[in-house]
């Protein structure tokens, strides 16, 4: 807890040490009473965060905005978002990214260029709670002669793989009519897929298979994970073991009367897209995966309720709920994609679920693998207090939530396949749909309305044995960069 303290402490430092290029008199002055920022606003910050999955994090991150003569603050009219990181965890962020509603006339553009190198992604099989989760089998316990065998510890990359996502994407979006907009967006994702470099992961220490239960530095270069058995029961096809090379255009409309991008107080933020997503070039030589070619269909609703105001217009309570569902109507995907929670446009640096700081808070990133899920996000928005620094316009917010999330498109699981393994997949049908759930709260610290640092704690909060097949502890805490949405 220290340590996430300290965390919090040096991002609170370093955004409060942003400049800003500031022309506006002291008359000239919002709705609120704020000054209106005008003209470049740089935030320059250590990319220094925390993730129950990923570790902790260290790097550095820019972000710009571009204000103009402040007429429409608190909108910007460009945003440039540049950051490169890495965490303890081997997962790494090489991102940029630029948004604008001005750069071409009554549309909005958005650009994005990611490189996530993940030496250990989560994987725990398919379906949610059909596939059994043993904590044991890869955290490792001071006690291990007290462990029967079936819960002795294996790896604690037993539920890992590795995996490389290359992103390059474009989004468009103009006007039909008033609220009613129309979008259209192109883009690839690559993707390399293999096991875990152990080699790598052990470093300097040496594995002894005689030390081998008493040392969980040094990896079994031999031993199986979850991934080589779901390869060896034919669950993941020889084609899609090692990744692929995936261009897709995407197509929807979206219906929004938002009062703001980031944080909004009031309006309904929906849309429907539609994903064809393309399939060749396999990596390593592999054969082609044109047999992955699908469409996929996204929904989402977002609705931002106004609860008080205070005698001085600022939105104080706000209640703010998202209910979406991604699912595949024709086609098929590779497993490494059905993680992947497509987006019209891409703000955050990857929108993984279900489970995670970005989809179901508190519950383990990934999952739910399906092809096809839904999900819900409940909250309360508190904005606490309003000050500034050195010119800078501050809140800081409290938001309670409740997470759900569900599969609704499974994987067919050959039934000699689950009752040759009943320790790893659960013999009871109902758990397919069966929904994982958690709840938490949020602290938020925000700059200028659109710089919003986010710290969120979260578990699971199912009956006992659905928590802990979610991994229910109180180590769930995110620091994030804006609202989950």
């Amino acid at each position: 807890m220290k340590k996430v303290v300290l965390v919090l402490s040096i991002l609170c430092l370093s955004v409060g040490s942003g400049w800003a290029k500031r022309t506006p008199k002291p008359a000239e002055v919002d709705s609120l009473g704020r000054k209106i920022k005008t003209g470049w606003n740089f935030g320059i910050l250590p990319s220094v965060a925390y993730d129950a999955d990923y570790g902790f994090q260290g790097g550095l991150l820019a972000n710009v905005y571009f204000y103009g003569d402040g007429s429409q603050y608190p909108e910007y009219i460009h945003s440039l978002y540049v950051e490169a990181a890495y965490t303890t965890k081997h997962h790494g962020i090489f991102r940029f990214n630029y948004d604008s509603k001005y750069l071409i006339p009554n549309h909005r553009l958005t650009l994005d260029a990611t490189y996530l190198p993940d030496a250990m992604c989560d994987f725990y099989g398919f379906n949610g709670y059909q596939s059994v989760y043993h904590p044991s089998w890869h955290s490792w316990n001071k006690n291990p002669e007290k462990m029967t065998d079936k819960e002795a510890y294996q790896s604690r990359v037993f539920y890992k793989y590795k995996r490389d996502l290359i992103r390059v994407a474009g989004d468009i979006e103009g006007t039909i009519y008033k609220n009613l907009k129309w979008n259209a967006g192109l883009g690839v994702l690559g993707y390399i897929v293999n096991d875990c470099d152990i080699n790598m992961l052990n470093g300097k220490n040496e594995f002894d298979p005689e030390l081998a239960r008493y040392n969980q530095k040094a990896l079994d270069p031999n031993a199986k994970g979850l991934y080589d058995m779901y390869k060896d029961w034919g669950l993941i096809g020889k084609d899609e073991q090692n990744g692929g090379w995936h261009p897709y255009v995407r197509a929807g409309f979206t219906f929004d009367t938002r009062d703001k991008r980031q944080g909004p107080n009031k309006g309904i933020w929906t849309d429907a897209f539609f994903t064809y997503n393309a399939a060749f070039n396999a990596a390593y030589g592999q054969q082609a995966t044109a047999g992955y070619n699908n469409l996929q269909f996204n929904f989402t609703f977002r609705h931002y309720v106004p609860c008080f105001v205070d005698k001085k217009g600022i939105q104080r309570i706000t209640f703010a709920y998202r209910l979406g569902t991604q699912n595949l109507l024709a086609g098929n995907t590779p497993f490494y994609t059905n993680n992947y929670l497509s987006t019209l446009f891409i703000q955050r640096v990857l929108y993984e679920g279900l489970g995670g700081g970005n989809s179901v808070r508190g519950m383990m990133a990934n999952r739910i693998l399906a092809k096809g899920f839904a999900y819900a996000n409940v909250e309360f928005r508190f904005r606490i207090v309003d000050f500034d620094i050195k010119h800078q316009h501050f809140f800081v917010g409290l938001n309670p939530f409740f997470d759900l999330g569900m599969v609704t498109q499974p994987y067919e699981i050959a039934e000699e396949v689950m009752t040759a393994h009943p320790e790893y997949f659960s013999q009871d049908k109902k758990d397919v749909y069966r929904p994982h759930m958690s709840a938490g709260v949020g602290l938020k610290i925000g700059m200028n309305e659109n710089f919003v640092l986010s710290a969120d704690w979260a578990m699971p909060v199912n009956e006992k044995y659905y928590m802990e097949q979610d991994n229910a502890k109180l180590a769930n805490f995110y620091v994030k960069m804006g609202y989950l949405f």
